[in-house]
């Protein structure tokens, strides 16, 4: 190993030893096979929440056709509102989708409902690799999962720059991933808004983007990984633009 490769693998285990140290951590572990009322908890929730998005909202869905009725698959839309995590729950209807939520949401008494309702801890603005561990796990388990590529809410018309995080983890599950564009949810709910305003929102799922191959050793290589990110980008950017012109945004 070079000392570059050291140091670079140095600064790495750093980083992580911060994440650890800093990120909050959940009660429930996020692996733990769900209890019946946990799943019934989220059924009720996202009965409530699917019928107010289109009530309030007039959210229309469309690609609702590239959905599996069963297994795993990873669930990426572009993030630009707080009810974006409303908006991608009619996805799955009542089936229980996992995603993740800033850790600081397991501060307090929440903690628990948070983790009924899915939610798996995620220290922001690093690269979380407990948190990464633990989507590869539920994807093994069989569930689908969320992940916002953008890594936080983000505001304006373009895609900003990927985290390679949705790529890695479909390296390391072989699952498909559904890119999701969502036009309207900014002007709905902009970040400082304590109210979702009444506007229209359009959600449109993109065709599933296939499991990466393999090399003979049975390995993604990174370089394809890196690929990855920039095609879902491209496709969400497409996705993004339609649904912004859709929902009369643009």
């Amino acid at each position: 190993m070079s000392p570059e490769d050291s140091s670079s693998t140095e600064d790495d285990h750093t980083k992580e030893l911060t994440v650890a140290s800093h990120r909050v951590k959940p009660v429930i572990d996020p692996l733990a096979p769900p209890t019946k009322f946990q799943l019934w908890f989220y059924a009720v929730i996202a009965s409530v929440i699917m019928g107010l998005t289109r009530l309030w909202f007039g959210a229309r869905l469309e690609g609702a056709e590239h959905v599996p009725a069963s297994g795993p698959f990873i669930l990426a839309p572009v993030h630009r509102s707080n009810v974006d995590f409303a908006l991608v729950v009619r996805i799955a209807g009542r089936r229980r989708m996992r995603y993740l939520a800033k850790d600081t949401l397991w501060k307090g008494p929440l903690g628990r409902i948070w983790s009924a309702l899915g939610a798996i801890p995620v220290h922001r603005g690093s690269a979380d690799r407990e948190a990464l561990t633990a989507c590869i796990g539920v994807l093994e388990q069989g569930e689908p999962l969320v992940m916002f590529p953008e890594g936080t809410r983000q505001s304006g018309p373009a895609v900003t720059e990927l985290f390679d995080g949705v790529a890695y983890v479909q390296a390391k599950t072989g699952v498909i991933v559904l890119p999701v564009g969502i036009g309207g949810s900014e002007q709905a709910m902009p970040k400082g808004a304590r109210f979702p305003r009444r506007k229209k929102v359009v959600v449109r799922i993109g065709a599933p983007l296939a499991p990466l191959p393999l090399t003979p050793t049975g390995r993604v290589p990174r370089n394809a990984v890196r690929d990855r990110t920039a095609e879902l980008k491209t496709v969400l950017q497409r996705l993004f633009d339609d649904t912004r012109r859709a929902a009369g945004t643009e």
